[in-house]
């Protein structure tokens, strides 16, 4: 970075699991952000379920951490605490110029992460989400306003946890053409078939477990039901490929009818179940048996992706996919991306 100093005027929406990483993330990086990158982010509004917490100057986050944990909400943060202000109320209220969005995924109507993107953006904020829902149900309409406000929508967090997965995909393999992406989407499946595998537990103990582990959503269905990663494909698809689909257009079968017996009778044959998101002919979710000395056999809460490419073969992508540090670190990662364009417009004026 050159000797430009990037002001981050921050509103946080959403203080669960992946929100408390990011402020955690945010403190314990503060200098590298500083010094490498040239960033000073201050979050000036947190907003959760209980209300808010607002200081011009910048929170605490020290106290604002302590506070959600032991009293639920950072509402009630001495000197800050705000109980019952909406969203809305906070972004007409103070002067932030982004929004880091982390509010549980909902796919029926995407609320209320898709009120709180597009209020963002009307009113010329930057947005940083990790947010499936909004994005799965209306990814075009919402770079659209993005685009006519100028301002940057960002959400590599929303697929892959910590993976680059769109950044790859959109940037590196930028002139290959792309015939075909398979992957294991969602690091709480892929815990669930590898411990019910490992230590031949019930579906229901395994997740329990990825659950307390905090890799879950909070609607088990999302996971079980193959519709995260349906989300994931959808995104995928109309960000990297341009096919203008929807969460409809995906056929998907979900992990509940897996039974021990098929896991077994897979381990026989040196392999195992995953559940696979494929765009092929067709977008598609399902459990499939998958070879052992396969790449996309992985592991634990793993994530992995193979892009089938014309020029340049199958390229792979592997690594943690699940977990409130590892989305954490994507949050992180679209922040330093918005700084360097934020750099580029700063040196051309």
């Amino acid at each position: 970075m050159s000797g430009y100093a990037i002001p981050m005027q921050i509103l946080m929406v959403g203080m669960g699991v992946v929100g408390q990483s990011v402020a955690q993330m945010l403190l314990s990086r503060y200098s590298e952000l500083r010094d490498l990158y040239g960033l000073h982010p201050r979050v000036v509004a947190i907003v959760d379920s209980g209300g808010a917490a607002i200081s011009e100057k910048g929170l605490d986050l020290t106290e604002a951490l302590r506070v959600k944990r032991k009293r639920q909400s950072v509402a009630t943060l001495l000197g800050a605490g705000r109980p019952g202000l909406s969203t809305k109320d906070v972004v007409d209220e103070v002067d932030a110029d982004l929004m880091i969005e982390a509010t549980p995924t909902n796919v029926e109507d995407g609320e209320p992460g898709l009120t709180n993107l597009k209020t963002a953006l009307s009113t010329g904020m930057h947005v940083v989400t990790v947010n499936k829902g909004p994005l799965a149900l209306e990814l075009p309409s919402l770079l659209d306003q993005a685009r006519k406000r100028r301002v940057s929508l960002l959400f590599s967090g929303a697929v892959g946890g910590g993976l680059p997965i769109l950044a790859y995909a959109k940037n590196c393999l930028c002139g290959e053409r792309i015939l075909g992406i398979r992957g294991v989407l969602n690091g709480t499946t892929n815990y669930v078939l590898w411990k019910m595998e490992k230590e031949k537990k019930s579906i229901e103990e395994a997740y329990a477990e990825a659950r307390s582990l905090g890799y879950a959503e909070r609607n088990p269905t999302y996971d079980l039901d193959g519709i995260d990663t349906a989300c994931k494909l959808v995104i995928i698809a109309n960000w990297v490929l341009n096919l203008k689909v929807r969460l409809r257009d995906v056929q998907i079968t979900g992990i509940r009818k897996v039974s021990l017996r098929e896991i077994t009778e897979a381990e026989k044959a040196n392999s195992a179940i995953r559940l696979i998101g494929s765009i092929e002919k067709k977008l598609k979710v399902g459990p499939e048996i998958v070879a052992k000395d396969n790449p996309l056999c992985v592991d634990s809460n793993l994530n992995a992706i193979a892009f089938a490419t014309e020029y340049t073969g199958q390229h792979f992508i592997i690594g943690k996919g699940a977990g409130g540090c590892e989305t954490a670190a994507s949050v992180i990662r679209d922040l330093i991306a918005l700084a360097k364009v934020s750099e580029r417009v700063f040196a051309n004026t």
